[in-house]
């Protein structure tokens, strides 16, 4: 499950961030010490001492500035455009600050030298606590088309407050300082540092939400730099609190750069120092970047392409050995997607291979899934003894793969003989290779189904209805001596004339038409979901409602009968003009219980009803005009008011105390 929380473990957590807090609360704690110890609070003035140490921090402070705005344009990101205007804001005031040293240009201090930093540091905490503000696009935008005239803006600032601070009479803040701005100076102070201190607060739930080294060191530079603003107000000059603010703002600017030296030597390449800071957005958007850069060099790796990833050094100017490391994940993860792709495909040809598929669909579905994942892969089965794809023949010794050229070839076997061979692409790990001998175990597999099952429907299924077929072979346990209770319809059919037919007529010509009746018959019975248990001589029976289950039974029984006698009809026609009159069907329907399942022994058996709604079924085929349909009462209830029928009476049937009524069915809607 994705998290936002850090990776450190949680324990840890609030012992870093008190740690980090007792380091930044320590330069408080002194500055407190300072004043409130006004004899700890020594002077020292080395001129010398401060201009050099502005100008190098200024230097440095202006070059972390510049690699922040270098980020910001490559990533078109308002956020560290902003940020690099703090760096930028600060290191501009602070060279001024510097210049302004005495006996440097200035002969003397001046009101330029003492307040200079602390409006620097201001308009600095100003773009901080900007730069910590949630963003969207429109407002992002906006920032980044006017960030040419925000710098120029500061720039020119600058160059004003750099005249007036050093030439000398131009205004007042060249003159020497009159030492009454001490109050009015820390008023101006105050929303500098509640700036910077709102800035570290929103940083810090930034970095709550998307942890990252960087993002702390600003968070700490935020917070150094309102800690200066702090002891600067004081302004003691040369005084120990004077020097600390100077220290402080000293140790903003390395500890940012510090890290950025840090992140420099681990990655090898400045081109992602800063995204950590940068807004959501951006983040997401270098994500996906860099998402698509693997993309492009786990492709070229699947093509066999050497140094992939040279192709993408420049866009996100990666280091030779960046580049090689990436081709290197990049091979590894291309060979990982392969061997997911490859057992995907396994799986699937053991998803679709389905028990009645044609051999040849089987195949051409299996290849269809598999040469996605495997490339060209083909099949060739045995013929005369030899297989051949295409112009090569392949003789197998055992098991064992025959290599040739840059494929490999498979045996397939079925029932332990040859049948074919699977050829596909050589591999490049020994995985590619064991897959492949896998895929040509199930691809065995399924072509000895295929081909058990082919003889299965020829020889199991012309001898027993296809209800029953595939009751066995879901639920082998359906074989089983026994039955149950079931409410069904049984349809009894028999030719009348047959026996007249029979003795007139040679055996070859009773079977010819026995075998267009049944052919006739057969499917109006299973195309209404019927099952045929029985065929005595010219007599059939078949059930509804089992053993599949039928809510309709009865209806489907009726109309099954019906379209029997239609198609019995047009053979009667045909017949017609013969030496012989052919027999024409009658048939008798009726509904009720009747005990279903094996009837036999453990050596032979088969599938039967038995009761007295068969036993009916069959006296109402017996008194059934030839060509019509009789039917029981309980049939012809559960019919409904659509059905057409002439009624015969209550009819007294053999076996039989009581009288049955019955029907005859003539139509049925």
């Amino acid at each position: 499950m994705p998290t936002d929380r850090p990776y450190l473990p949680p324990a840890t957590q609030p012992v870093r961030a008190v740690v980090w807090a007792i380091h930044l609360a320590l330069p408080l704690l002194g500055l407190w010490l300072l004043l409130a110890q006004e004899k700890l609070n020594i002077m020292w003035q080395h001129n010398p001492s401060h201009f050099w140490m502005i100008l190098a921090v200024a230097g440095l402070n202006v070059t972390l500035g510049l690699m922040v705005s270098e980020a910001s344009r490559r990533r078109q990101d308002a956020r560290l455009f902003l940020v690099s205007m703090v760096f930028l804001t600060s290191a501009g005031f602070f060279f001024l600050h510097g210049l302004a040293t005495p006996q440097v240009i200035l002969p003397v201090g001046s009101l330029g030298f003492d307040i200079g930093q602390q409006v620097g540091l201001t308009l600095a905490a100003g773009f901080a606590f900007a730069s910590a503000l949630p963003m969207g696009e429109r407002a992002a935008a906006r920032v980044l088309e006017a960030q040419h005239v925000i710098r120029g803006a500061l720039i020119g600032f600058m160059i004003l407050w750099g005249l007036a601070s050093l030439l000398p009479g131009l205004t007042a803040l060249s003159d020497p300082p009159l030492g009454e701005h001490a109050d009015w100076l820390v008023w101006g102070s105050i929303p500098g540092v509640l700036l910077y201190g709102a800035a570290t607060v929103m940083m810090f739930l930034i970095h709550r939400r998307r942890p990252a080294a960087m993002l702390i060191s600003l968070i700490t530079a935020y917070a150094l730099l309102g800690e200066a603003m702090l002891a600067g107000m004081s302004q003691l000059n040369w005084h120990l609190t004077w020097w600390l603010w100077h220290i402080l703002l000293t140790l903003a600017f390395v500890f940012v750069g510090y890290s950025s030296y840090l992140k420099f030597r681990r990655e090898g390449s400045s081109a992602g120092l800063f995204d950590a800071v940068a807004l959501s957005a951006t983040v997401a958007r270098v994500k996906a970047d860099y998402d698509r850069a693997l993309e492009e060099v786990v492709e070229h790796v699947r093509r066999g392409e050497p140094l992939a990833a040279t192709r993408l050094a420049g866009k996100f100017d990666l280091t030779e050995s960046q580049a090689a490391v990436l081709d290197r994940a990049g091979e590894a993860l291309a060979n990982e997607r392969r061997l997911s792709e490859r057992l995907a495909a396994l799986v699937d040809v053991s998803a679709q291979t389905r028990v009645g598929l044609p051999e040849t669909e089987l195949l051409a579905t299996a290849l269809e899934r598999v040469r996605q994942a495997y490339g060209d892969v083909r099949i060739g089965l045995v013929s005369d003894g030899q297989v051949d794809i295409g112009s090569r023949e392949y003789v197998f010794e055992g098991h064992a793969p025959v290599h040739r050229d840059q494929l490999v070839a498979y045996p397939l076997t079925v029932k332990g003989h040859l049948a074919g061979a699977l050829e596909v692409p050589l591999g490049r790990t020994a995985q590619d290779e064991a897959l492949a001998a896998t895929l040509a175990g199930q691809l065995s597999i399924s072509l000895e189904n295929a081909r058990l099952y082919h003889e299965l429907n020829t020889l199991f299924r012309q001898y027993m209805s296809p209800d029953v077929a595939n009751a066995l072979l879901a639920d082998p346990d359906q074989a089983a001596l026994g039955g149950q209770l079931k409410q069904l319809t049984a349809l009894f059919a028999d030719l009348k004339g047959f026996t007249t037919f029979s003795e007139r007529v040679t055996p070859g010509e009773i079977v010819e038409m026995l075998n267009r009746y049944h052919t006739a018959a057969v499917p109006c019975i299973l195309d209404n979901g019927g099952t045929i248990v029985q065929f005595v001589g010219d007599a059939l029976l078949a059930l509804f409602n089992a053993p599949a289950t039928q809510h309709d039974h009865a209806a489907a029984a009726c109309r099954a009968a019906l379209a029997m006698q239609e198609a019995a009809e047009v053979i009667a026609a045909e017949s017609r003009g013969a030496d012989v009159e052919w027999p024409t069907f009658r048939v008798g329907v009726n509904t009720g219980p009747a005990l279903v399942g094996n009837i036999g022994s453990p050596e032979l058996r088969g599938f039967n009803a038995m009761g007295d709604c068969v036993n009916v079924a069959a006296r109402l085929q017996g008194v059934a005009e030839p060509g019509s349909v009789v039917i029981g009462a309980t049939t012809l209830a559960q019919l409904g008011a659509g059905a057409a029928t002439r009624p015969l009476g209550r009819l007294e049937l053999k076996g039989k105390d009581e009288r049955v009524e019955a029907h005859v069915l003539l139509t049925m809607p």
